[in-house]
């Protein structure tokens, strides 16, 4: 079987969250949150993510509403999505991400965060989790 490296983003508005993982493991690590402006990141720090990582897909998280509906985040989190594959030519692929931020929540609250998530954000967790579950959804073949 062939390791693949993929990239998750958690998109939001102020921050995104990011994440690598590898398909041998089907396991994802952190990364640290990407800070952004009305949903604009720095583009550097996302194509120096990119050049370290060299992932051969790129997974963001939809947002969607919880009946699957789509809302203007989902539209802001497409065109990011849209804008790496545009700016640097990798493969990007939406995935719902229903729930990841309060999951994320919940896995750092029980290893003692004290609920600032302005100060220390779970955007990343969140990220992780979307990898994790799109793993499980499209398991590596031997």
């Amino acid at each position: 079987m062939t390791s693949q490296t993929l990239l998750a983003f958690d998109f939001g508005t102020k921050r995104i969250g990011a994440a690598v993982g590898q398909s041998i493991t089907c396991t994802a690590n952190i990364l640290n949150t990407i800070p952004a402006k009305e949903g604009i990141p720095n583009w550097d720090t996302i194509e120096a993510l990119l050049k370290e990582w060299q992932p051969d897909t790129v997974i963001v998280g939809l947002p969607l509403n919880m009946d699957g509906t789509e809302n203007e985040l989902c539209r802001r989190a497409k065109k990011f999505g849209n804008r790496i594959h545009g700016r640097f030519r990798v493969p990007v692929e939406m995935f719902d991400e229903r729930l990841t931020t309060r999951e994320a929540k919940e896995l750092a609250w029980e290893e003692g965060h004290k609920g600032n998530y302005a100060n220390d954000p779970v955007d990343s967790i969140a990220a992780r989790l979307i990898l994790e579950s799109w793993w499980r959804q499209h398991p590596p073949t031997p």
